[in-house]
């Protein structure tokens, strides 16, 4: 099989990349509007738009159409060839945006700006006029690089913006290389800058089989394959990768914080049962709310609860079970969760028989619960295991009975 044919095979529509960037943009486009100042943003932001254009018009049948409706051969040439330019200016501009921080617009930052906007704004002017200049009349839908790669103005016209994509992707591919040896990244960001550098080093990928195709055709070579077959589904891989990179710290950071709380807001519950006995109240279930304000909510319940709960805690009862927790062999933070547990159990108790004889002696009591209720994730976690409460009680209860009257 040649390798025409074995490329021909991986053949991979431009929807897809087209479709992956939209998501892309469409996740990050609230954070741009609500941060629009941010200059890190607005560069991710035309990036995205950017290479989504790209695809949507290097697309073979928009590259027909476009040349059909505006009545002139091959007229999508120029206009992809500069949406690719543009992209590669944006990524310059991303790297600058990024290097310099997000607040600091310090000369140097401002110089490279303009640098990287009238150099690239410059070679988009020079691909129009080269394609004026040119006689392209036979249109190509496919293999137009290499069809015009001897054509004159066409051909100077293809080699700058195949360099112009290479020097870009090349020192962005550089940039991002040096920032993933950066220590303390977030793995989410990590797994992002890892599939962006992958994705750009693909891009350079691209741009070397199509400069060997067009190169090969000065030598009176036939390398057509390289710019027909390979290079197409390498541009969409490296466009998906590049969306993938910008999506997974967003997505992936998202993801983690909800994941997160509705872990903590599940370890709540069984705390969030018996203290539910202690208000015979609960809190209202609300299909909208979102599972940050659920656990807020959760936690509130919780606290009010134990506050309420507070008077009838007896702190020796406490002191006596952890001692009994910590010679049943827990460790410190384990002996103190049971040893909460068992006094909250114990103030219930103690609650229910005030109410039911009015006695009022439990008001008198006045404890210090700043770090039960600093802990109530691992208190609650501590009532599920209910036969380490059970020997722990029954240890503080022995303990009791062998100290002697007064």
């Amino acid at each position: 099989m040649s390798p025409s044919r074995f490329f021909d095979g991986l053949y991979i529509s431009f929807w897809i990349p087209a479709a992956v960037l939209t998501a892309a943009l469409a996740i990050k486009v609230p954070s741009i509007i609500k941060l629009w100042k941010d200059p890190l943003l607005r560069a991710v932001g035309g990036l995205l738009v950017l290479a989504c254009a790209v695809f949507v018009f290097a697309a073979p049948p928009t590259i027909a159409w476009t040349n059909r409706v505006t009545g002139v051969p091959n007229i999508s040439a120029p206009l992809v060839y500069s949406l690719i330019t543009a992209f590669c200016g944006s990524c310059l501009l991303l790297i600058t945006a990024w290097r310099n921080g997000i607040s600091e617009r310090s000369r140097t930052t401002r110089r490279a700006t303009r640098w990287v906007v009238s150099v690239y704004s410059g070679v988009i002017v020079a691909l129009w006029v080269l394609f004026a200049l040119a006689h392209a009349r036979v249109e190509r839908v496919r293999d137009l690089d290499t069809y015009y790669a001897t054509t004159a103005f066409m051909r100077e016209e293809i080699v700058l913006y195949l360099l112009a994509h290479t020097v870009a992707c090349l020192i962005t591919y550089r940039l991002i290389r040096n920032w993933i040896r950066t220590d303390g990244l977030d793995v989410w960001l990590r797994g992002g800058l890892l599939c962006l550098g992958v994705g750009y080093a693909m891009n350079l990928i691209y741009d070397s089989s199509k400069l060997t195709a067009v190169f090969a055709r000065w030598t009176g070579h036939d390398l057509d394959w390289l710019s027909t077959a390979l290079s197409p589904p390498v541009a969409c891989l490296s466009a998906i990768l590049i969306a993938v990179g910008f999506i997974l710290p967003h997505a992936g950071q998202y993801l983690h914080r909800r994941a997160r709380t509705r872990l903590s807001h599940w370890r709540l519950r069984p705390l969030y049962l018996v203290t539910r006995t202690v208000t015979g109240g609960h809190v209202p279930f609300k299909l909208r709310a979102t599972p940050e304000l659920r656990l807020t909510r959760r936690e509130t319940f919780i606290r009010d609860a134990l506050l309420h709960l507070s008077r009838y805690i007896d702190e020796d009862l406490d002191r006596r079970a952890y001692d009994a927790a910590v010679s049943l062999g827990r460790d410190a933070g384990r002996a103190r969760q049971l040893a909460h547990a068992v006094t909250i159990q114990d103030a219930i108790d103690t609650k229910r028989r005030s109410l039911s004889s009015q006695d009022a002696t439990a008001a008198l009591r006045d404890p210090d619960i700043e770090r039960l209720l600093e802990g109530i994730e691992a208190l609650s976690l501590a009532l599920r295991h209910t036969d380490d409460i059970r020997a722990v009680r029954e240890r503080a209860a022995a303990a009791a009975e062998s100290v002697p009257a007064p």
